[in-house]
C-alpha cells in the first residue's frame, strides 16, 4: 500500500479547539457538522487509523500577538508526535516585529509558514504580504497559503499571480487546488508558474474524478500533494475519492507523500 502523508493539518490547544472550531464554521457560514475535536491527540488516533503515516500541522493567527503562542504549540506537538508531525509557523501580517517571529519559529524547528488571507482580512499581494514573501525567501521556508473564495478577494487566482510573478523563488503552497470554490479561474492562470505547488485539501468534495484529474494534470504530480483540511472533514471520503482516480503510480506516489516530503525535507525511513 502506498503512503500517505497528510499535508494540511489545523490542530489546536484542547482549551481552544472547540472555540476555534466554532471560528471555522462561523467564517464559512456552516459546515456539515466537523467530525473531530481539532486536537493533535484526535488527528494522530485517526488519521493513523486511516492508514496516514505524517501529518503536516499549522495554526492560524488571528492578532499578532498570538503568533509566539501558537508557534510553541505547534514545535511541542510536533515533539510529542515523535516523527509522525512536521509544523508550519504562524505569522501575521501585522506584526510589527516580523522578522523576530521568522527568528522564533526558525529556532523552534518549523519548516514553514502558514498564512490565510480570508480568514486574517489582507489581500494576499499587498505589500504587507509582501513582507512575509521576502523573508520566505531569505529563510528559504515555503508559505501555504488558503488560495480562493467566490465571496471574497484576498486570496483569488488573480492576486496570487501577483505574487508568483513577483517572488519567482519563492516556494508557494495553494491550499484547496489553488482556488477553492473558484478552481476554473485557478485553473485558467496558475498552473504555468513553475514556484506554485497545491494541495487538494477541501477540493475532492465539490468535483467529480474528471475534474479532479484534470487539474492534477494541469499542475502535474510533483507539485500536487494530498491534504484533508483536518478538523474539517474525515479523512475517509477523501482518501476512498483519491484512491479511486486514475493515476499512474509514479502520479500517485508523488502526491500522496513524494511532494510532501521534499517540500519540507521529511525523512522517509
Amino acid at each position: 500500500m502506498t503512503r500517505i502523508f497528510d499535508s494540511h493539518c489545523h490542530i489546536y490547544p484542547v482549551k481552544v479547539a472547540q472555540k476555534a472550531i466554532e471560528s471555522v464554521d462561523h467564517f464559512y457560514g456552516g459546515l456539515p457538522g466537523c467530525p473531530h475535536d481539532g486536537t493533535a491527540e484526535t488527528l494522530l488516533a485517526c488519521g493513523t487509523a486511516e492508514g496516514i503515516s505524517h501529518f503536516v500541522v499549522h495554526s492560524v493567527a488571528t492578532r499578532p500577538e498570538q503568533v509566539l503562542s501558537i508557534n510553541r504549540f505547534i514545535a511541542e506537538s510536533v515533539e510529542r508526535a515523535k516523527g509522525a508531525f512536521t509544523g508550519l509557523g504562524a505569522i501575521h501580517p501585522d506584526a510589527d516585529c516580523l522578522r523576530e517571529d521568522f527568528e522564533q519559529l526558525t529556532a523552534l524547528g518549523l519548516k514553514g509558514v502558514k498564512i490565510h488571507p480570508d480568514f486574517q482580512r489582507f489581500e494576499a499581494d499587498s505589500p504587507k504580504a509582501f513582507r512575509i514573501y521576502e523573508l520566505c525567501v531569505e529563510y528559504d521556508l515555503p508559505v501555504l497559503v488558503h488560495t480562493g473564495d467566490y465571496r471574497f478577494d484576498y486570496s483569488n487566482p488573480e492576486r496570487v499571480v501577483n505574487v508568483l510573478k513577483a517572488f519567482p523563488e519563492l516556494k508557494f503552497v495553494g491550499a484547496h487546488l489553488g482556488g477553492w470554490s473558484v478552481w476554473d479561474r485557478a485553473l485558467s492562470l496558475l498552473p504555468d508558474f513553475p514556484n506554485i505547488r497545491v494541495d487538494t485539501s477541501s477540493a475532492f468534495p465539490w468535483m467529480d474524478e474528471k475534474r479532479a484529474l484534470e487539474i492534477i494534470r494541469a499542475y502535474g504530480s510533483e507539485r500536487v500533494m494530498f491534504g484533508t483540511d483536518y478538523p474539517m472533514w474525515t479523512q475517509r471520503p477523501d482518501l476512498d475519492f483519491f484512491r479511486k482516480l486514475d493515476l499512474s503510480e509514479e502520479e500517485r506516489e508523488n502526491i500522496s507523500w513524494r511532494s510532501c516530503a521534499e517540500l519540507y525535507h521529511i525523512s522517509v525511513k
